[in-house]
């Protein structure tokens, strides 16, 4: 039984992982996030985290990091990992076997891993060799870090954000066809930043076609999600912007299948249900977030079946319609987080009957 003080110290060495793992957020998908600290008599001596998708996981870049006059107590070190060290060969060599030569006898883990080719046997290969292991620090927290990738691995679906922006009485648009903003620049700003956090960015036929989106991620640095549009007869415009070949883009459609320099056409059977085979086909290409950006119609369709983890809503506090197009209502949903941006009121919310 840990005492106080070494829960503490567990904690803090944890949180830190957790920091550094945070970074990785929108360019590791669909690898989990994860942060690495090797620690020998209280004193940090190596930082890590997994940096880009195909690259040297966290363990590998902590003890890289390592300074040369330390390197000789590396054994003697207690490393944490915010994400039980693999133990497969994939893009890179397993992390247990660098720990195993590296003579690290301790190791501390805030998780298991989900995916099927690791999923506790990283952490029995360490203790098979005589290491001590430690689970569970943190894991709630290292659990949520990485909401996106246990969704990806044990649902088989991409991690679905719902977003719209809403005036104060609950409008989204005027009507069918007028292209109003609502939401000011700052949110405009953060809607960007969101983009460039996940894999891939979902409308329907109607928005492409009344608002011509360009779906990128123009407003911040970082990169531009996989553009993806429902446009189930091929309406869609040859000079919409979706189509304009500055993003990878799949129009979804119950047509045909092609592929037009960087866009891919994909055809879906009209006579089953269109959101299940769409998230079948993301999932089979790794897509492991989604944003769906749509109109009232087609955010309600996965509202209305339950398919989504999280809405986040932009509300201009300054701004009545007294009409138009109903904003979707969401039930079973808890309040995450809330903050002001200027004029406008922004809400996270989570679906407290996500599987």
């Amino acid at each position: 039984m840990l005492n106080f003080a070494e829960l503490n110290d567990l904690n803090t060495y944890m949180h830190r992982c957790l920091q550094l793992a945070q970074k990785g957020l929108g360019k590791v998908s669909p690898n989990p996030m994860v942060g690495a600290v090797l620690v020998y008599e209280g004193k940090v001596i190596g930082e890590g985290f997994h940096e880009f998708h195909g690259g040297p996981h966290a363990e590998v870049n902590c003890i890289e990091n390592v300074s040369a006059e330390q390197k000789i107590n590396i054994p003697q070190s207690t490393l944490f990992v915010s994400l039980e060290p693999c133990n497969h060969h994939g893009k890179t060599p397993p992390c247990t076997d660098l720990i195993i030569k590296n003579g690290i006898q301790k190791v501390v883990v805030a998780c298991k891993d989900p995916f099927e080719k690791v999923n506790g046997t990283g952490i029995e290969k360490l203790k098979a060799t005589g290491i001590e292991v430690i689970v569970g620090v943190l894991e709630k927290e290292a659990i949520e870090l990485n909401k996106r990738f246990f969704t990806y691995r044990q649902q088989k679906r991409p991690y679905i954000i719902l977003k719209w922006a809403q005036s104060k009485d609950r409008f989204i648009a005027l009507d069918n066809s007028s292209n109003f903003k609502i939401s000011n620049a700052y949110s405009n700003q953060l809607v960007h930043q969101w983009r460039s956090e996940e894999a891939a960015i979902l409308v329907g036929t109607h928005t492409a076609i009344k608002d011509n989106p360009q779906l990128t991620t123009r407003l911040v640095k970082g990169k531009n999600p996989l553009r993806i549009c429902i446009d189930k007869n091929l309406q869609l415009p040859q000079n919409s912007n979706l189509l304009d070949q500055s993003a990878p883009t799949i129009i979804f459609n119950f047509l045909e299948e092609k592929t037009e320099g960087i866009n891919e056409y994909i055809k879906l059977d009209s006579s089953l249900d269109f959101i299940s085979q769409l998230l079948e086909k993301l999932y089979k290409k790794g897509v492991s977030s989604l944003i769906v950006e749509g109109g009232a119609k087609l955010l309600n369709t996965f509202i209305q079946t339950n398919t989504w983890d999280e809405a986040r809503i932009i509300t201009n506090t300054n701004l009545e319609l007294s009409n138009g197009i109903q904003a979707p209502s969401i039930v079973n949903a808890e309040i995450k987080e809330r903050f002001q941006l200027v004029g406008d009121e922004v809400f996270f919310m989570i679906n407290k009957q996500r599987d």
